[in-house]
């Protein structure tokens, strides 16, 4: 993973933390460097608002661009409510104010990874197969007999944490944990809004078409085609 951070001995710090729970990371000291470091391949961008050359939500844009759905966290002493929001609708994972808990980083780092099925107890390279369904993890793909659906980031995300627990009902304010984060800024429609769209794709495969199914009074769950 990327940490872009212009104050050395944060980065160096931030580096060192994820060091020791087993994470591989690199240091950008710019936006630039961080784009570079991008371009590269990451699983994830620690991300400093207040970077030289290039600012946070500049990166954060490019970032997207070179790769979609690429999970951010910020990390940034601008911690008011316009900067969370502009952040949140380029759909940054988290947010993280400074001064910040190394420890507290960390578990948002898995949190974050878990939700895009990257954590370590997800192999990147598995396919969650349904008969003719496949979610493909590494690719960030759902694809039916094949074909790719085009699933937007936050709907693969929201559909892979459905799939994970087949049959089961999981709560809305659970799937916004798992999948917007703790730091989402918004109500529990968003999860009603994001499961209309994602039938919407599913609903033109005559398999899928009650595959996310309403649990009144409580949330979704997801029933193999």
């Amino acid at each position: 993973m990327v940490v872009a951070e212009d104050d050395e001995a944060i980065r160096e710090l931030i580096l060192h933390h994820l060091a020791c729970e087993g994470f591989e990371g690199v240091g950008a000291s710019d936006g630039l460097s961080a784009i570079r470091k991008v371009r590269e391949g990451c699983d994830l961008i620690v991300l400093d608002l207040g970077l030289p050359g290039l600012d946070g939500f500049e990166v954060a844009r490019r970032a997207r661009d070179i790769r979609a759905g690429l999970p951010i966290l910020v990390l940034s002493a601008r911690s008011g409510e316009i900067d969370r929001l502009l952040g949140f609708e380029l759909g940054i994972d988290d947010f993280v104010a400074k001064p910040f808990s190394p420890r507290e980083l960390v578990a948002r780092v898995r949190a974050i990874l878990r939700r895009h099925g990257l954590d370590a107890e997800l192999p990147v390279d598995r396919v969650l197969r349904f008969g003719d369904l496949e979610i493909d993890v590494a690719a960030r793909e759902v694809r039916m007999r094949g074909l790719d659906l085009a699933c937007k980031p936050r709907e693969f995300a929201l559909l892979l944490e459905l799939a994970r627990n087949p049959g089961v009902a999981i709560a809305r304010e659970r799937l916004i944990d798992r999948v917007w984060g703790a730091a989402f800024v918004g109500d529990e429609r968003t999860v009603d809004v994001h499961v209309s769209r994602l039938r919407a794709r599913l609903e033109g495969h005559a398999p899928l078409r009650s595959t996310l199914r309403s649990v009144h009074g409580f949330g979704y769950k997801f029933v193999p085609p």
